[in-house]
């Protein structure tokens, strides 16, 4: 088994990959503009290690399982527009109904991160989450069904293949943009 992949399920407080992997992770968030504040969390939180703060995303290191809990909520920041962003929390459900803006593209915007920092789709689509549906979803983005990409493109964030190849440029799961202005 490799590193990352084991990685994916130590314990996140004595576990040098998970820290590399958690370290990439945050790196890249920040990178793209996301505001990531670590300090401790309550236990209880919806993802243990992580949650949405006043736009961005507040991380504990040492209560966080599944560094892919990172990318899928930021997923949910990102996608939204900016203006509505600014003010998103862990209460998703009184966010707005945004067009295009939902779980789905939170999903398939993680999706494209994991891709893009060459993660095992088992970083993602943990054992621990997705109500036991991760087999499935690593299969399904595995074989090139992009469930929420269609939202993506509405959104000028990404393109399909028939648009890409128009344009002469590289399709989902290459972002245009990694956040919904």
């Amino acid at each position: 088994m490799a590193a990352e992949e084991q990685s994916i399920h130590a314990d996140p407080s004595v576990d040098p990959d998970h820290a590399a992997l958690v370290q990439r992770i945050l790196d890249f968030l920040r990178g793209i503009g996301l505001p990531v504040r670590e300090a401790p969390l309550p236990q209880g939180s919806f993802l243990p290690g992580v949650r949405i703060e006043r736009g961005g995303l507040c991380v504990d290191r040492a209560r966080l399982q599944w560094p892919g809990d990172l990318l899928h909520e930021a997923g949910h920041l990102a996608v939204v527009p900016a203006a509505l962003r600014v003010g998103m929390d862990d209460a998703l459900q009184e966010l707005p109904a945004v067009e295009h803006g939902g779980e789905i593209e939170a999903t398939a915007w993680a999706w494209a991160a994991s891709c893009h920092l060459g993660l095992d789709p088992a970083v993602l689509f943990h054992d621990g989450g997705y109500h036991g549906q991760a087999q499935s979803l690593r299969f399904t983005f595995g074989m090139g069904v992009h469930l929420g990409l269609a939202g993506l493109v509405a959104s000028g964030m990404a393109l399909g293949p028939p648009q890409a190849r128009a344009l002469g440029r590289e399709p989902y799961p290459c972002m245009q943009v990694w956040l919904r202005p």
